[in-house]
């Protein structure tokens, strides 16, 4: 892994011809408010970065964005997702899918067991290519040699040179910003959630 405090961070990012999500993202980019909204953040990140439809936030005189509070505010009430169950236990892949879908987004998902590594390098070329669309991983961190389980993050762009792809990792205060092989992204993913009994994956978000 590459962190984005070694130089080399600024040459991948230079030399990467897939990096078309990185600019929106990085203007979106957040920390994670509680040690469980990892997906939370992520999918604010995304929706900002999208420009999708947002609500007025109090004290902005106006102003709408997503934040890691209004995005539980939904139109239905009956599809509603409890954010002091999130805060208690995190999200599944699944669930995630869901937030993001009750807020005017397309949302694709992709397990890890149903993914082969050519099939994930073109997918991280051409969705990181494309200014419509976002990536959200959810991987295990212990195969990435760090500590702690399940975790949730925006990928921003793929160096095809190198294989590698960049992790904003929505966990600042603990882990920095990653480059890492697309291969020890799978591993990551090909990883079993023991919530839900799947496999973690991606998500593919189009407005």
């Amino acid at each position: 892994m590459v962190p984005v405090t070694l130089p080399e961070c600024i040459n991948l990012l230079q030399r990467s011809r897939s990096v078309s999500d990185y600019g929106q993202l990085s203007q979106a980019f957040l920390t994670q408010s509680s040690l469980t909204y990892c997906g939370v953040a992520s999918a604010v990140m995304i929706l900002n970065s999208l420009v999708t439809k947002a609500p007025l936030v109090d004290g902005y005189k106006g102003y709408r964005f997503w934040t890691q509070e209004n995005i539980f505010l939904l139109n239905e009430p009956q599809e509603a997702i409890d954010a002091e169950l999130v805060n208690r236990q995190g999200m599944t892949l699944n669930q995630l899918a869901n937030l993001l879908s009750n807020h005017g987004v397309s949302v694709s998902k992709l397990h890890g067991d149903r993914i082969a590594l050519p099939e994930l390098r073109s997918l991280l070329q051409k969705s990181l290519s494309d200014p419509s669309d976002r990536l959200i991983v959810n991987y295990d961190r212990s195969s990435l040699g760090q500590k702690g389980g399940g975790h949730f993050s925006p990928l921003a762009a793929y160096d095809s040179v190198s294989d590698r792809v960049l992790l904003l990792d929505v966990a600042r205060y603990r882990y920095p910003s990653v480059w890492i092989h697309s291969a020890d992204l799978l591993k990551a993913m090909h990883t079993l959630d023991t919530s839900s009994g799947h496999y973690r994956g991606l998500l593919i978000i189009d407005k």
